[in-house]
């Protein structure tokens, strides 16, 4: 299993773990965050060590073909001297470097793998820390609105605000009892200036009143001279 699978297991481990025990969406957030660059940096210190075991590596590779070619004189050497024994001796000895050699090149594959493998891991975590710092701030600022509102929910939704409200309702009906109390001891009673008002109003129903007889009198009398004219122009005739 990769660093970034064993990543991936711890952070859903501590994920379930807060959310089976309620706690707070920024402490949440926050302890995601500690988790992927502790590992960041736990995958960056392993690179290294793989980088500098490579190094190494190739040190030794280097000195085991330089060894190789060493016997490979050596043994040339010692056919020329006519020595075929030694050079016999030098030629093992030149074959066990080549191989330990090839060894060392097939172990160098594996740490290019490796690299490679440890460069994507680096590669997607920091996507995913990056990605998940820009929406750190948004989420603490919803779970901070969504506990706000909660409480307020909470709040209406309790027994405490209705009883608040009928306690309303109560001294708004004494209230009222009250101000009609007070109205009733003006029952019947007459300001100065409520009884001008009242003069005032007889006074435009009589001018009302005269209008009305004036209007209905007027008529009347134009019927009169009328019926005068015309019994005086039958008499001259």
């Amino acid at each position: 299993m990769g660093i970034f699978s064993r990543f991936t297991d711890i952070i859903n481990s501590n994920i379930n773990s807060i959310l089976d025990k309620a706690e707070d969406p920024e402490k949440m957030v926050r302890l995601i965050i500690q988790e992927m660059e502790d590992t960041l940096v736990e995958v960056r210190s392993s690179s290294a060590r793989t980088l500098a075991d490579k190094k190494d590596l190739n040190r030794q590779l280097t000195r085991m073909q330089n060894n190789g070619k060493t016997w490979q004189e050596k043994a040339e050497l010692a056919l020329s001297k006519g020595r075929e024994d030694l050079a016999r001796a030098a030629l093992v000895e030149k074959n066990k470097c080549e191989e330990a050699a090839t060894a060392m090149e097939d172990e160098l594959t594996h740490f290019d793998e490796h690299i490679a493998k440890l460069q994507d891991e680096i590669a997607q975590l920091q996507e995913k820390l990056a990605d998940a710092k820009a929406r750190q701030k948004a989420i603490i600022i919803r779970g901070k609105t969504a506990t706000s509102r909660l409480k307020v929910k909470s709040k209406l939704d309790s027994s405490k605000v209705d009883d608040a409200l009928s306690r309303f309702d109560r001294y708004e009906s004494k209230i009222d009892d009250l101000e009609a109390q007070v109205e009733s001891y003006d029952l019947g009673k007459k300001s100065l200036a409520d009884e001008i008002a009242e003069l005032e109003t007889e006074d435009g129903i009589d001018d009302e009143l005269a209008a009305m007889k004036a209007k209905m009198n007027k008529p009347a009398k134009t019927t009169k001279t009328t019926k005068a004219a015309t019994t005086k122009k039958a008499a001259k005739k």
